[in-house]
């Protein structure tokens, strides 16, 4: 149903309160939110401004706009001027969106902003970053935006300048990893080890993705080499690959075998194990990160919430590859796409994953 429609049918369910119209909104937005119906949802966010007194609606006008333009829309034109390659233009830009995030969304002694994206963000944040502070939603995601700064930073070179930015983009949503990664992409840069290594495992702990596990080990392996520590970069890189495959991790490795002048020999599981212990790194996703997206499985299940069910199961498989959640996913979606590879306890793999 197309949003003008979802109008019609909610104005009709409104009468003259306010305050009982607020709350029937409310309902129909969380409604909409469960469907994942982002029409609804902006249906319902349109009317909510259409209710509110004129007072409140100037003060959501003001921290919802930057020079007349919606935030996110906003933020959208930095974006075309990167992918046109305007840098220069985009960076004023992306300092004002910044400033204006800073202030108007700054923390206080009791509460503070945070721009979690999900229901699976939003646990795993609770879990993992405990805080005794009310956590406020962001209307935008406001992590994206700033890390956004912070890569027109270093592209001009601001490489030192970027990481105070980025560390800003941390705290407004913890448990995503694209700032942390172009954190590490900045240390990797000025060549500083130990800190592509602590930001790894940080990343680590909060990585849910065979994806985002992969490039963790694969920045790992890239400063090992940096520094020369042949072994250990190839141990990392080979897992990096079995993780998820990436075509430049390949050439990586062709460039590290040329430079130890010999052939990478593939180890085992244990070896990559005890070789990232040394590290103080798990092999494997992080089990605080597994039993978040399995407990919000069981809970969609419980509340026959198929598709966020459908969603938090592929989640978890493809952190554990578990053939039980792999029957039960097929059994809700029989077309479930195939993605990662399972893998034996030699590292051989031996199935692929719906995703």
């Amino acid at each position: 149903m197309e949003k003008n429609d979802i109008i019609k049918e909610l104005r009709a369910k409104l009468g003259n309160s306010p305050e009982e119209n607020e709350k029937i909104l409310k309902a129909e937005a969380e409604k909409f939110a469960k469907e994942g119906n982002a029409e609804g949802v902006n249906a319902v966010g349109e009317l909510i401004l259409e209710n509110m007194p004129e007072e409140r609606k100037k003060e959501i006008d003001r921290l919802t706009h930057l020079d007349g333009t919606r935030l996110d829309l906003y933020h959208q034109k930095i974006v075309d001027l990167i992918e046109e390659k305007k840098i220069v233009k985009a960076i004023p830009l992306a300092e004002k969106l910044y400033k204006k995030i800073t202030l108007d969304y700054a923390p206080t002694e009791t509460a503070k902003f945070v721009s979690l994206r999900n229901p699976f963000e939003d646990n795993l944040c609770q879990v993992l970053f405990k805080d005794d502070k009310v956590l406020n939603r962001t209307p935008f995601d406001f992590s994206s935006f700033i890390t956004t700064y912070a890569y027109l930073l270093v592209e001009t070179g601001a490489n030192i300048d970027a990481i105070p930015i980025l560390e800003t983009a941390i705290e407004y949503n913890p448990v995503d990893v694209a700032p942390r990664f172009e954190l590490c992409e900045v240390y990797k840069l000025i060549r500083n080890k130990r800190m592509v290594i602590e930001v790894s495992r940080d990343t680590l702990k909060i990585a849910s993705s065979p994806v985002s596990i992969a490039r963790c080990y694969a920045n790992i392996g890239y400063t090992l080499m940096d520094f020369g520590e042949y072994e250990d970069a190839g141990v990392f890189y080979t897992a990096s690959v079995m993780f998820a495959p990436n075509p430049a991790i390949p050439l990586e490795m062709k460039h590290l075998s040329d430079l130890k002048g010999s052939p990478i020999i593939r180890p085992t599981q244990q070896q990559m194990i005890n070789t990232m212990k040394k590290y103080d790194i798990e092999y494997g996703p992080d089990k605080k990160v597994i039993e978040v997206a399995a407990q919000l499985s069981s809970y969609y299940l419980a509340q026959k919430d198929m598709p966020n069910a459908l969603q938090a199961l592929k989640l978890t498989y493809n952190l554990t590859l578990d053939d039980n959640i792999k029957e039960l996913i097929l059994k809700i979606d029989p077309n479930a796409a195939r993605l990662r590879p399972a893998q034996a306890a030699d590292g051989e793999n031996k199935a692929a994953s719906p995703q």
